[in-house]
């Protein structure tokens, strides 16, 4: 995961007249960041009830038969249509996205919604952090523009980005923990809370509008652990083992990206990629299908109710179907099918391990699937003590990523990256210095 743009020179300490002024335009963007994510999971959502549950009630027909694949090929049929033929054509491939990118020109964001939209009601199985994040960046950075220019366009989407992972998650803490580092690298004046002053508002103004909007709290119903030595060891290699089977993904999308795109019609690999993820919906069920909040929630409601072959076979399926689905040309995130990923690992190794406590399990699958997806430590330790719910797995938690991290640190992402010609290369950068200049934005 990469860092938001941020300015590379060096800045006097903002007063904190500066910042109280400066708030006012974040925590508007904030609520407007959380506005579009719910509007499009709100549409998608409409779309999902009545192509899942009413039509099917009223053919007659079980939604987790043929029907799976009926519709996740009709999903792929509508967003090929749209990428060839919508103006914007559905933005950057999101495979070969980071999180935080270069704002896009204001006409691509309808057809970036649209084709996000039809993914999410379609059960495609990838997340609207990537769209979403991207068309706020957009929007935030062309509206400062107009209304406020003295508002650097990196800080405005900063600010967009971090409120949009705020909504996300349904609090600031994340967004404050995935921009930590990159903030304590730029050069300037003032503390680093200085620094964070604005993006964490824009982050809590997100999350609170969220609430407000009935968006249900990141909280999941895990028991509590009491860990030992022994479980912090075993920990280990569950998060290890889960770093393992991530990068089983990450080396393989780049082959199945290649051999879809093969086809070269955004319809013809569209289509098939989305038959291809209803013959795994078909084999995994209908819980390996969308993003996978909800359904980690059914996971964790029950873990009973999954014996150690099925939590295998969701786990494998999932992760066919996360890289099918990156690689057919579907726009989404990979993060939270990969926390998804990441539970079930845990539920797997807490059903063949005696003894070993689910809520340190999961945690620990979390951590390595998550480190695989995202590279950051904080958002995966985040998440892990978050999704298990106890904070005192946090200790053990700490030091159980080390070793993890150390697997992951110079692997390859999960994304296709294009590798430039020699003479095109970039100079190299100093760690932790900021990126380019973001691209121009249409109104900008």
């Amino acid at each position: 995961m990469t860092d938001p743009r941020t300015e590379q020179a060096e800045l006097p300490a903002p007063t904190p007249r500066q910042l109280a002024l400066l708030a006012v335009p974040a925590l508007i963007i904030g609520i407007i960041t959380a506005l579009m994510l719910w509007a499009l999971e709100a549409i998608a959502g409409v779309i999902e009830d009545y192509v899942w549950t009413t039509l099917p009630d009223g053919l007659g027909i079980d939604p987790s038969g043929w029907w799976i694949v009926v519709v996740l090929t009709t999903t792929g049929l509508l967003v090929g249509l749209c990428l060839q033929f919508i103006p914007g054509h559905g933005g950057p491939d999101s495979a070969t996205t980071e999180l935080f990118e270069p704002p896009v020109k204001l006409r691509t964001l309808p057809s970036i919604a649209i084709v996000t939209v039809l993914g999410l009601a379609g059960g495609v199985s990838l997340g609207p952090e990537n769209p979403i994040i991207a068309i706020n960046v957009s929007l935030a950075v062309a509206l400062l523009a107009r209304f406020m220019p003295a508002v650097p366009p990196r800080l405005a989407m900063l600010m967009a980005a971090s409120g949009t992972i705020g909504a996300l998650f349904g609090t600031p803490v994340g967004a404050a923990l995935l921009f930590t580092g990159a903030l304590a690298a730029v050069r300037g004046g003032g503390s680093l809370w200085d620094k964070l002053f604005l993006p964490l508002a824009s982050a809590a103004a997100g999350a609170a509008t969220m609430h407000v909007l009935g968006q249900p709290p990141l909280v999941f119903d895990v028991p509590p652990s009491t860990v030992d030595p022994l479980d912090m060891l075993v920990g280990i290699i569950v998060a290890c083992a889960a770093v393992l089977l991530g990068l089983i993904a990450v080396y393989v999308l780049p082959i199945v990206h290649r051999a879809f795109h093969a086809l070269r019609s955004p319809i013809l690999i569209a289509t098939l990629g989305g038959f291809v993820l209803g013959l795994l919906g078909l084999l995994g069920g209908p819980i390996t299908l969308f993003k996978g909040l909800e359904q980690m929630g059914e996971l964790l409601e029950d873990p009973d109710a999954y014996s150690a072959g099925d939590l295998a076979l969701i786990t494998l399926v999932k992760i066919a179907a996360l890289v099918v689905a990156a690689s057919a040309a579907f726009r989404g995130g990979r993060v939270f099918p990969a926390t998804f990923i990441g539970v079930a690992i845990g539920m797997f190794a807490a059903a063949v391990i005696p003894g070993f406590p689910l809520g340190l399990a999961v945690a620990c699958g979390l951590i390595g699937m998550l480190l695989v997806a995202t590279r950051d430590g904080w958002i995966s330790l985040f998440m892990a003590a978050a999704v298990s719910g106890d904070i005192g797995l946090l200790p053990w938690l700490c030091v159980i990523i080390l070793p993890t991290w150390l697997l992951v640190s110079r692997a390859p992402e999960l994304r296709i990256v294009s590798k430039k010609p020699a003479d095109e290369e970039p100079a190299p950068q100093a760690a932790g210095a900021a990126p380019p200049p973001p691209r121009p934005v249409d109104g900008a």
